[in-house]
């Protein structure tokens, strides 16, 4: 393609403050719609908000975590339209006075390292939902008023899979902080994206368009990719690009237009004028800079230090706050100095597992040290071998029983035994000449094969290594 990609993206976070931003309603999720309203946050004539205090500290930390410079002297802004879900026609907003300016976020593509700029962290509150349904649309307010975060990167983005790896990466740190739980299903984390394609070399941007109803990372990479190409053949073709806003559909894989895009004008921003301006101490950042947990990057970082693991596994192992905490727990567990043979069943054997319950590795009912006791009998080569361990880990998994115990009940036990595995070697030469003249002609692999014949014949039970060691020495004879 001959044209540069650029892409903006605008991702909302829901916090999990009790109560909503400027009243006292509960925050809960799945109560019975307009349950959990109020004359504040349907904006009652008389009523003025008040604003939360675990509000102002959850964005604080989220801003600063993002390398962010928090403002010390902010306000509030009405920004105004009118939508059947917003009852009181104004959004409580911020505009020209956010709460934190130019931060950044790492991420890494294919071993390259880039830095995405943040323009802005600011606080808003959110609107409600519409359910369209049988020809009706119905109105649940129980949303509405509950605390917002806007994160907005610079158009520095130059990819779907850039895009993809920075949610990833922004969603990882949220969660880390503890503010959201980050669930899309919930609508706790919502991301429109802002794309636009120019020609190589030139330095203006092109008009872009703004991608909403994307309900999943990969919707967000789809959409992107589908809306380049669109771009591409609009302007291969001598048309020009539209600003609008497009509506998403995953079912047919493409995008609709919805409206033509709003500019800031359109909204008529002003001061909140129930709000006034207030003043964040740098005391009171300062308090909220020393509760911020260690985050994922500087986990990473820990974790290729103190345990030796490549920078892929450590990746992979602190992408998720609990699930790196269980593999800390097994590290620590395990008393070698090597730890790759847990980092290695963490990564393959147990995600699987988790990955086919679509839960994480701490999810599953397996202790960090019954899943140690389990990687100190494989390691050890006579008790059970790894196939076989594998099997043992989804019975332990799915009953909670310990390593041990299901290797007695199910008589697992690793054969050792030289004159039984000799007469398994025999039959196994017997059987396959093919792979022992490959083995007798110089190709090594044809060896391993026959230890697989081998290890079907014991039902998974023979010791590998003494197994190899009977077949190339029948081998030496025939």
């Amino acid at each position: 393609m001959n044209y540069e990609v650029v892409i903006g993206l605008e991702v909302h976070v829901q916090l999990k403050t009790k109560t909503k931003s400027f009243c006292g309603c509960s925050t809960e999720f799945g109560s019975e719609p307009n349950s959990q309203v109020c004359p504040v946050c349907l904006g009652f004539p008389g009523s003025l908000p008040v604003l939360n205090r675990s509000f102002l500290d959850y964005a604080v930390k989220v801003a600063l975590a993002l390398n962010c410079k928090v403002q010390e002297y902010t306000k509030f802004d009405r920004k105004n339209y009118f939508y059947p879900d917003l009852p009181k026609d104004y959004q409580i907003s911020q505009y020209d006075l956010p709460l934190s300016r130019e931060g950044f976020l790492d991420i890494e593509i294919d071993g390259r390292h880039k830095r995405i700029g943040i323009t802005r962290v600011h606080m808003e509150e959110d609107a409600g939902k519409l359910i369209h349904q049988q020809g009706v649309s119905l109105v649940d307010y129980n949303r509405t008023g509950m605390p917002l975060l806007e994160i907005v990167s610079e158009p520095e983005i130059s990819s779907p899979l850039e895009a993809y790896e920075y949610l990833n990466n922004l969603k990882s740190i949220i969660k880390y902080l503890d503010v959201s739980d980050c669930d899309m299903e919930k609508g706790s984390l919502r991301c429109d994206a802002n794309v636009s394609i120019r020609k190589i070399g030139e330095k203006a941007l092109g008009t872009k368009a703004e991608l909403k109803n994307m309900n999943s990372f990969k919707a967000v990479k789809d959409a992107l990719s589908y809306e380049i190409e669109r771009q591409a053949q609009v302007l291969d073709s001598g048309g020009k690009v539209v600003q609008e806003t497009l509506l998403w559909d995953e079912k047919q894989m493409k995008t609709f237009s919805m409206r033509s895009k709003e500019g800031a004008k359109d909204y008529r921003y002003f001061p909140e004028p129930d709000l006034p301006p207030f003043i964040i101490s740098a005391d009171r950042i300062g308090e909220i800079k020393k509760n911020i947990p260690e985050l994922p990057q500087e986990k990473k970082m820990r974790f290729m230090k103190e345990y030796g693991l490549s920078e892929v596994y450590a990746q992979i192992l602190t992408c998720d706050k609990e699930d790196a905490g269980y593999a800390e727990e097994c590290f620590k567990a395990f008393a070698d100095k090597d730890k790759k043979p847990v980092a290695n069943w963490l990564i393959g054997a147990l995600s699987a597992i988790a990955s086919s319950h679509n839960r994480g590795i701490s999810e599953e009912k397996l202790s960090p040290e019954n899943l140690i006791d389990l990687i100190v009998l494989v390691e050890k080569k006579q008790i059970i071998s790894n196939l076989v361990g594998k099997s043992v880990l989804e019975e332990m998994v799915n009953t909670g029983k310990s390593a041990e115990a299901i290797i007695g009940e199910k008589n697992l036990a690793q054969i050792s035994d030289s004159s039984f595995l000799e007469n398994l070697a025999d039959e196994v030469i017997k059987e396959n000449a093919r792979s022992v003249q490959d083995y007798k002609s110089g190709k090594a692999n044809a060896i391993m094969f026959l230890v697989g014949q081998l290890m079907k014949k014991s039902k998974g039970k023979a010791n590998p290594k003494l197994a190899q060691e009977i077949l190339k020495r029948r081998l030496e004879n025939v």
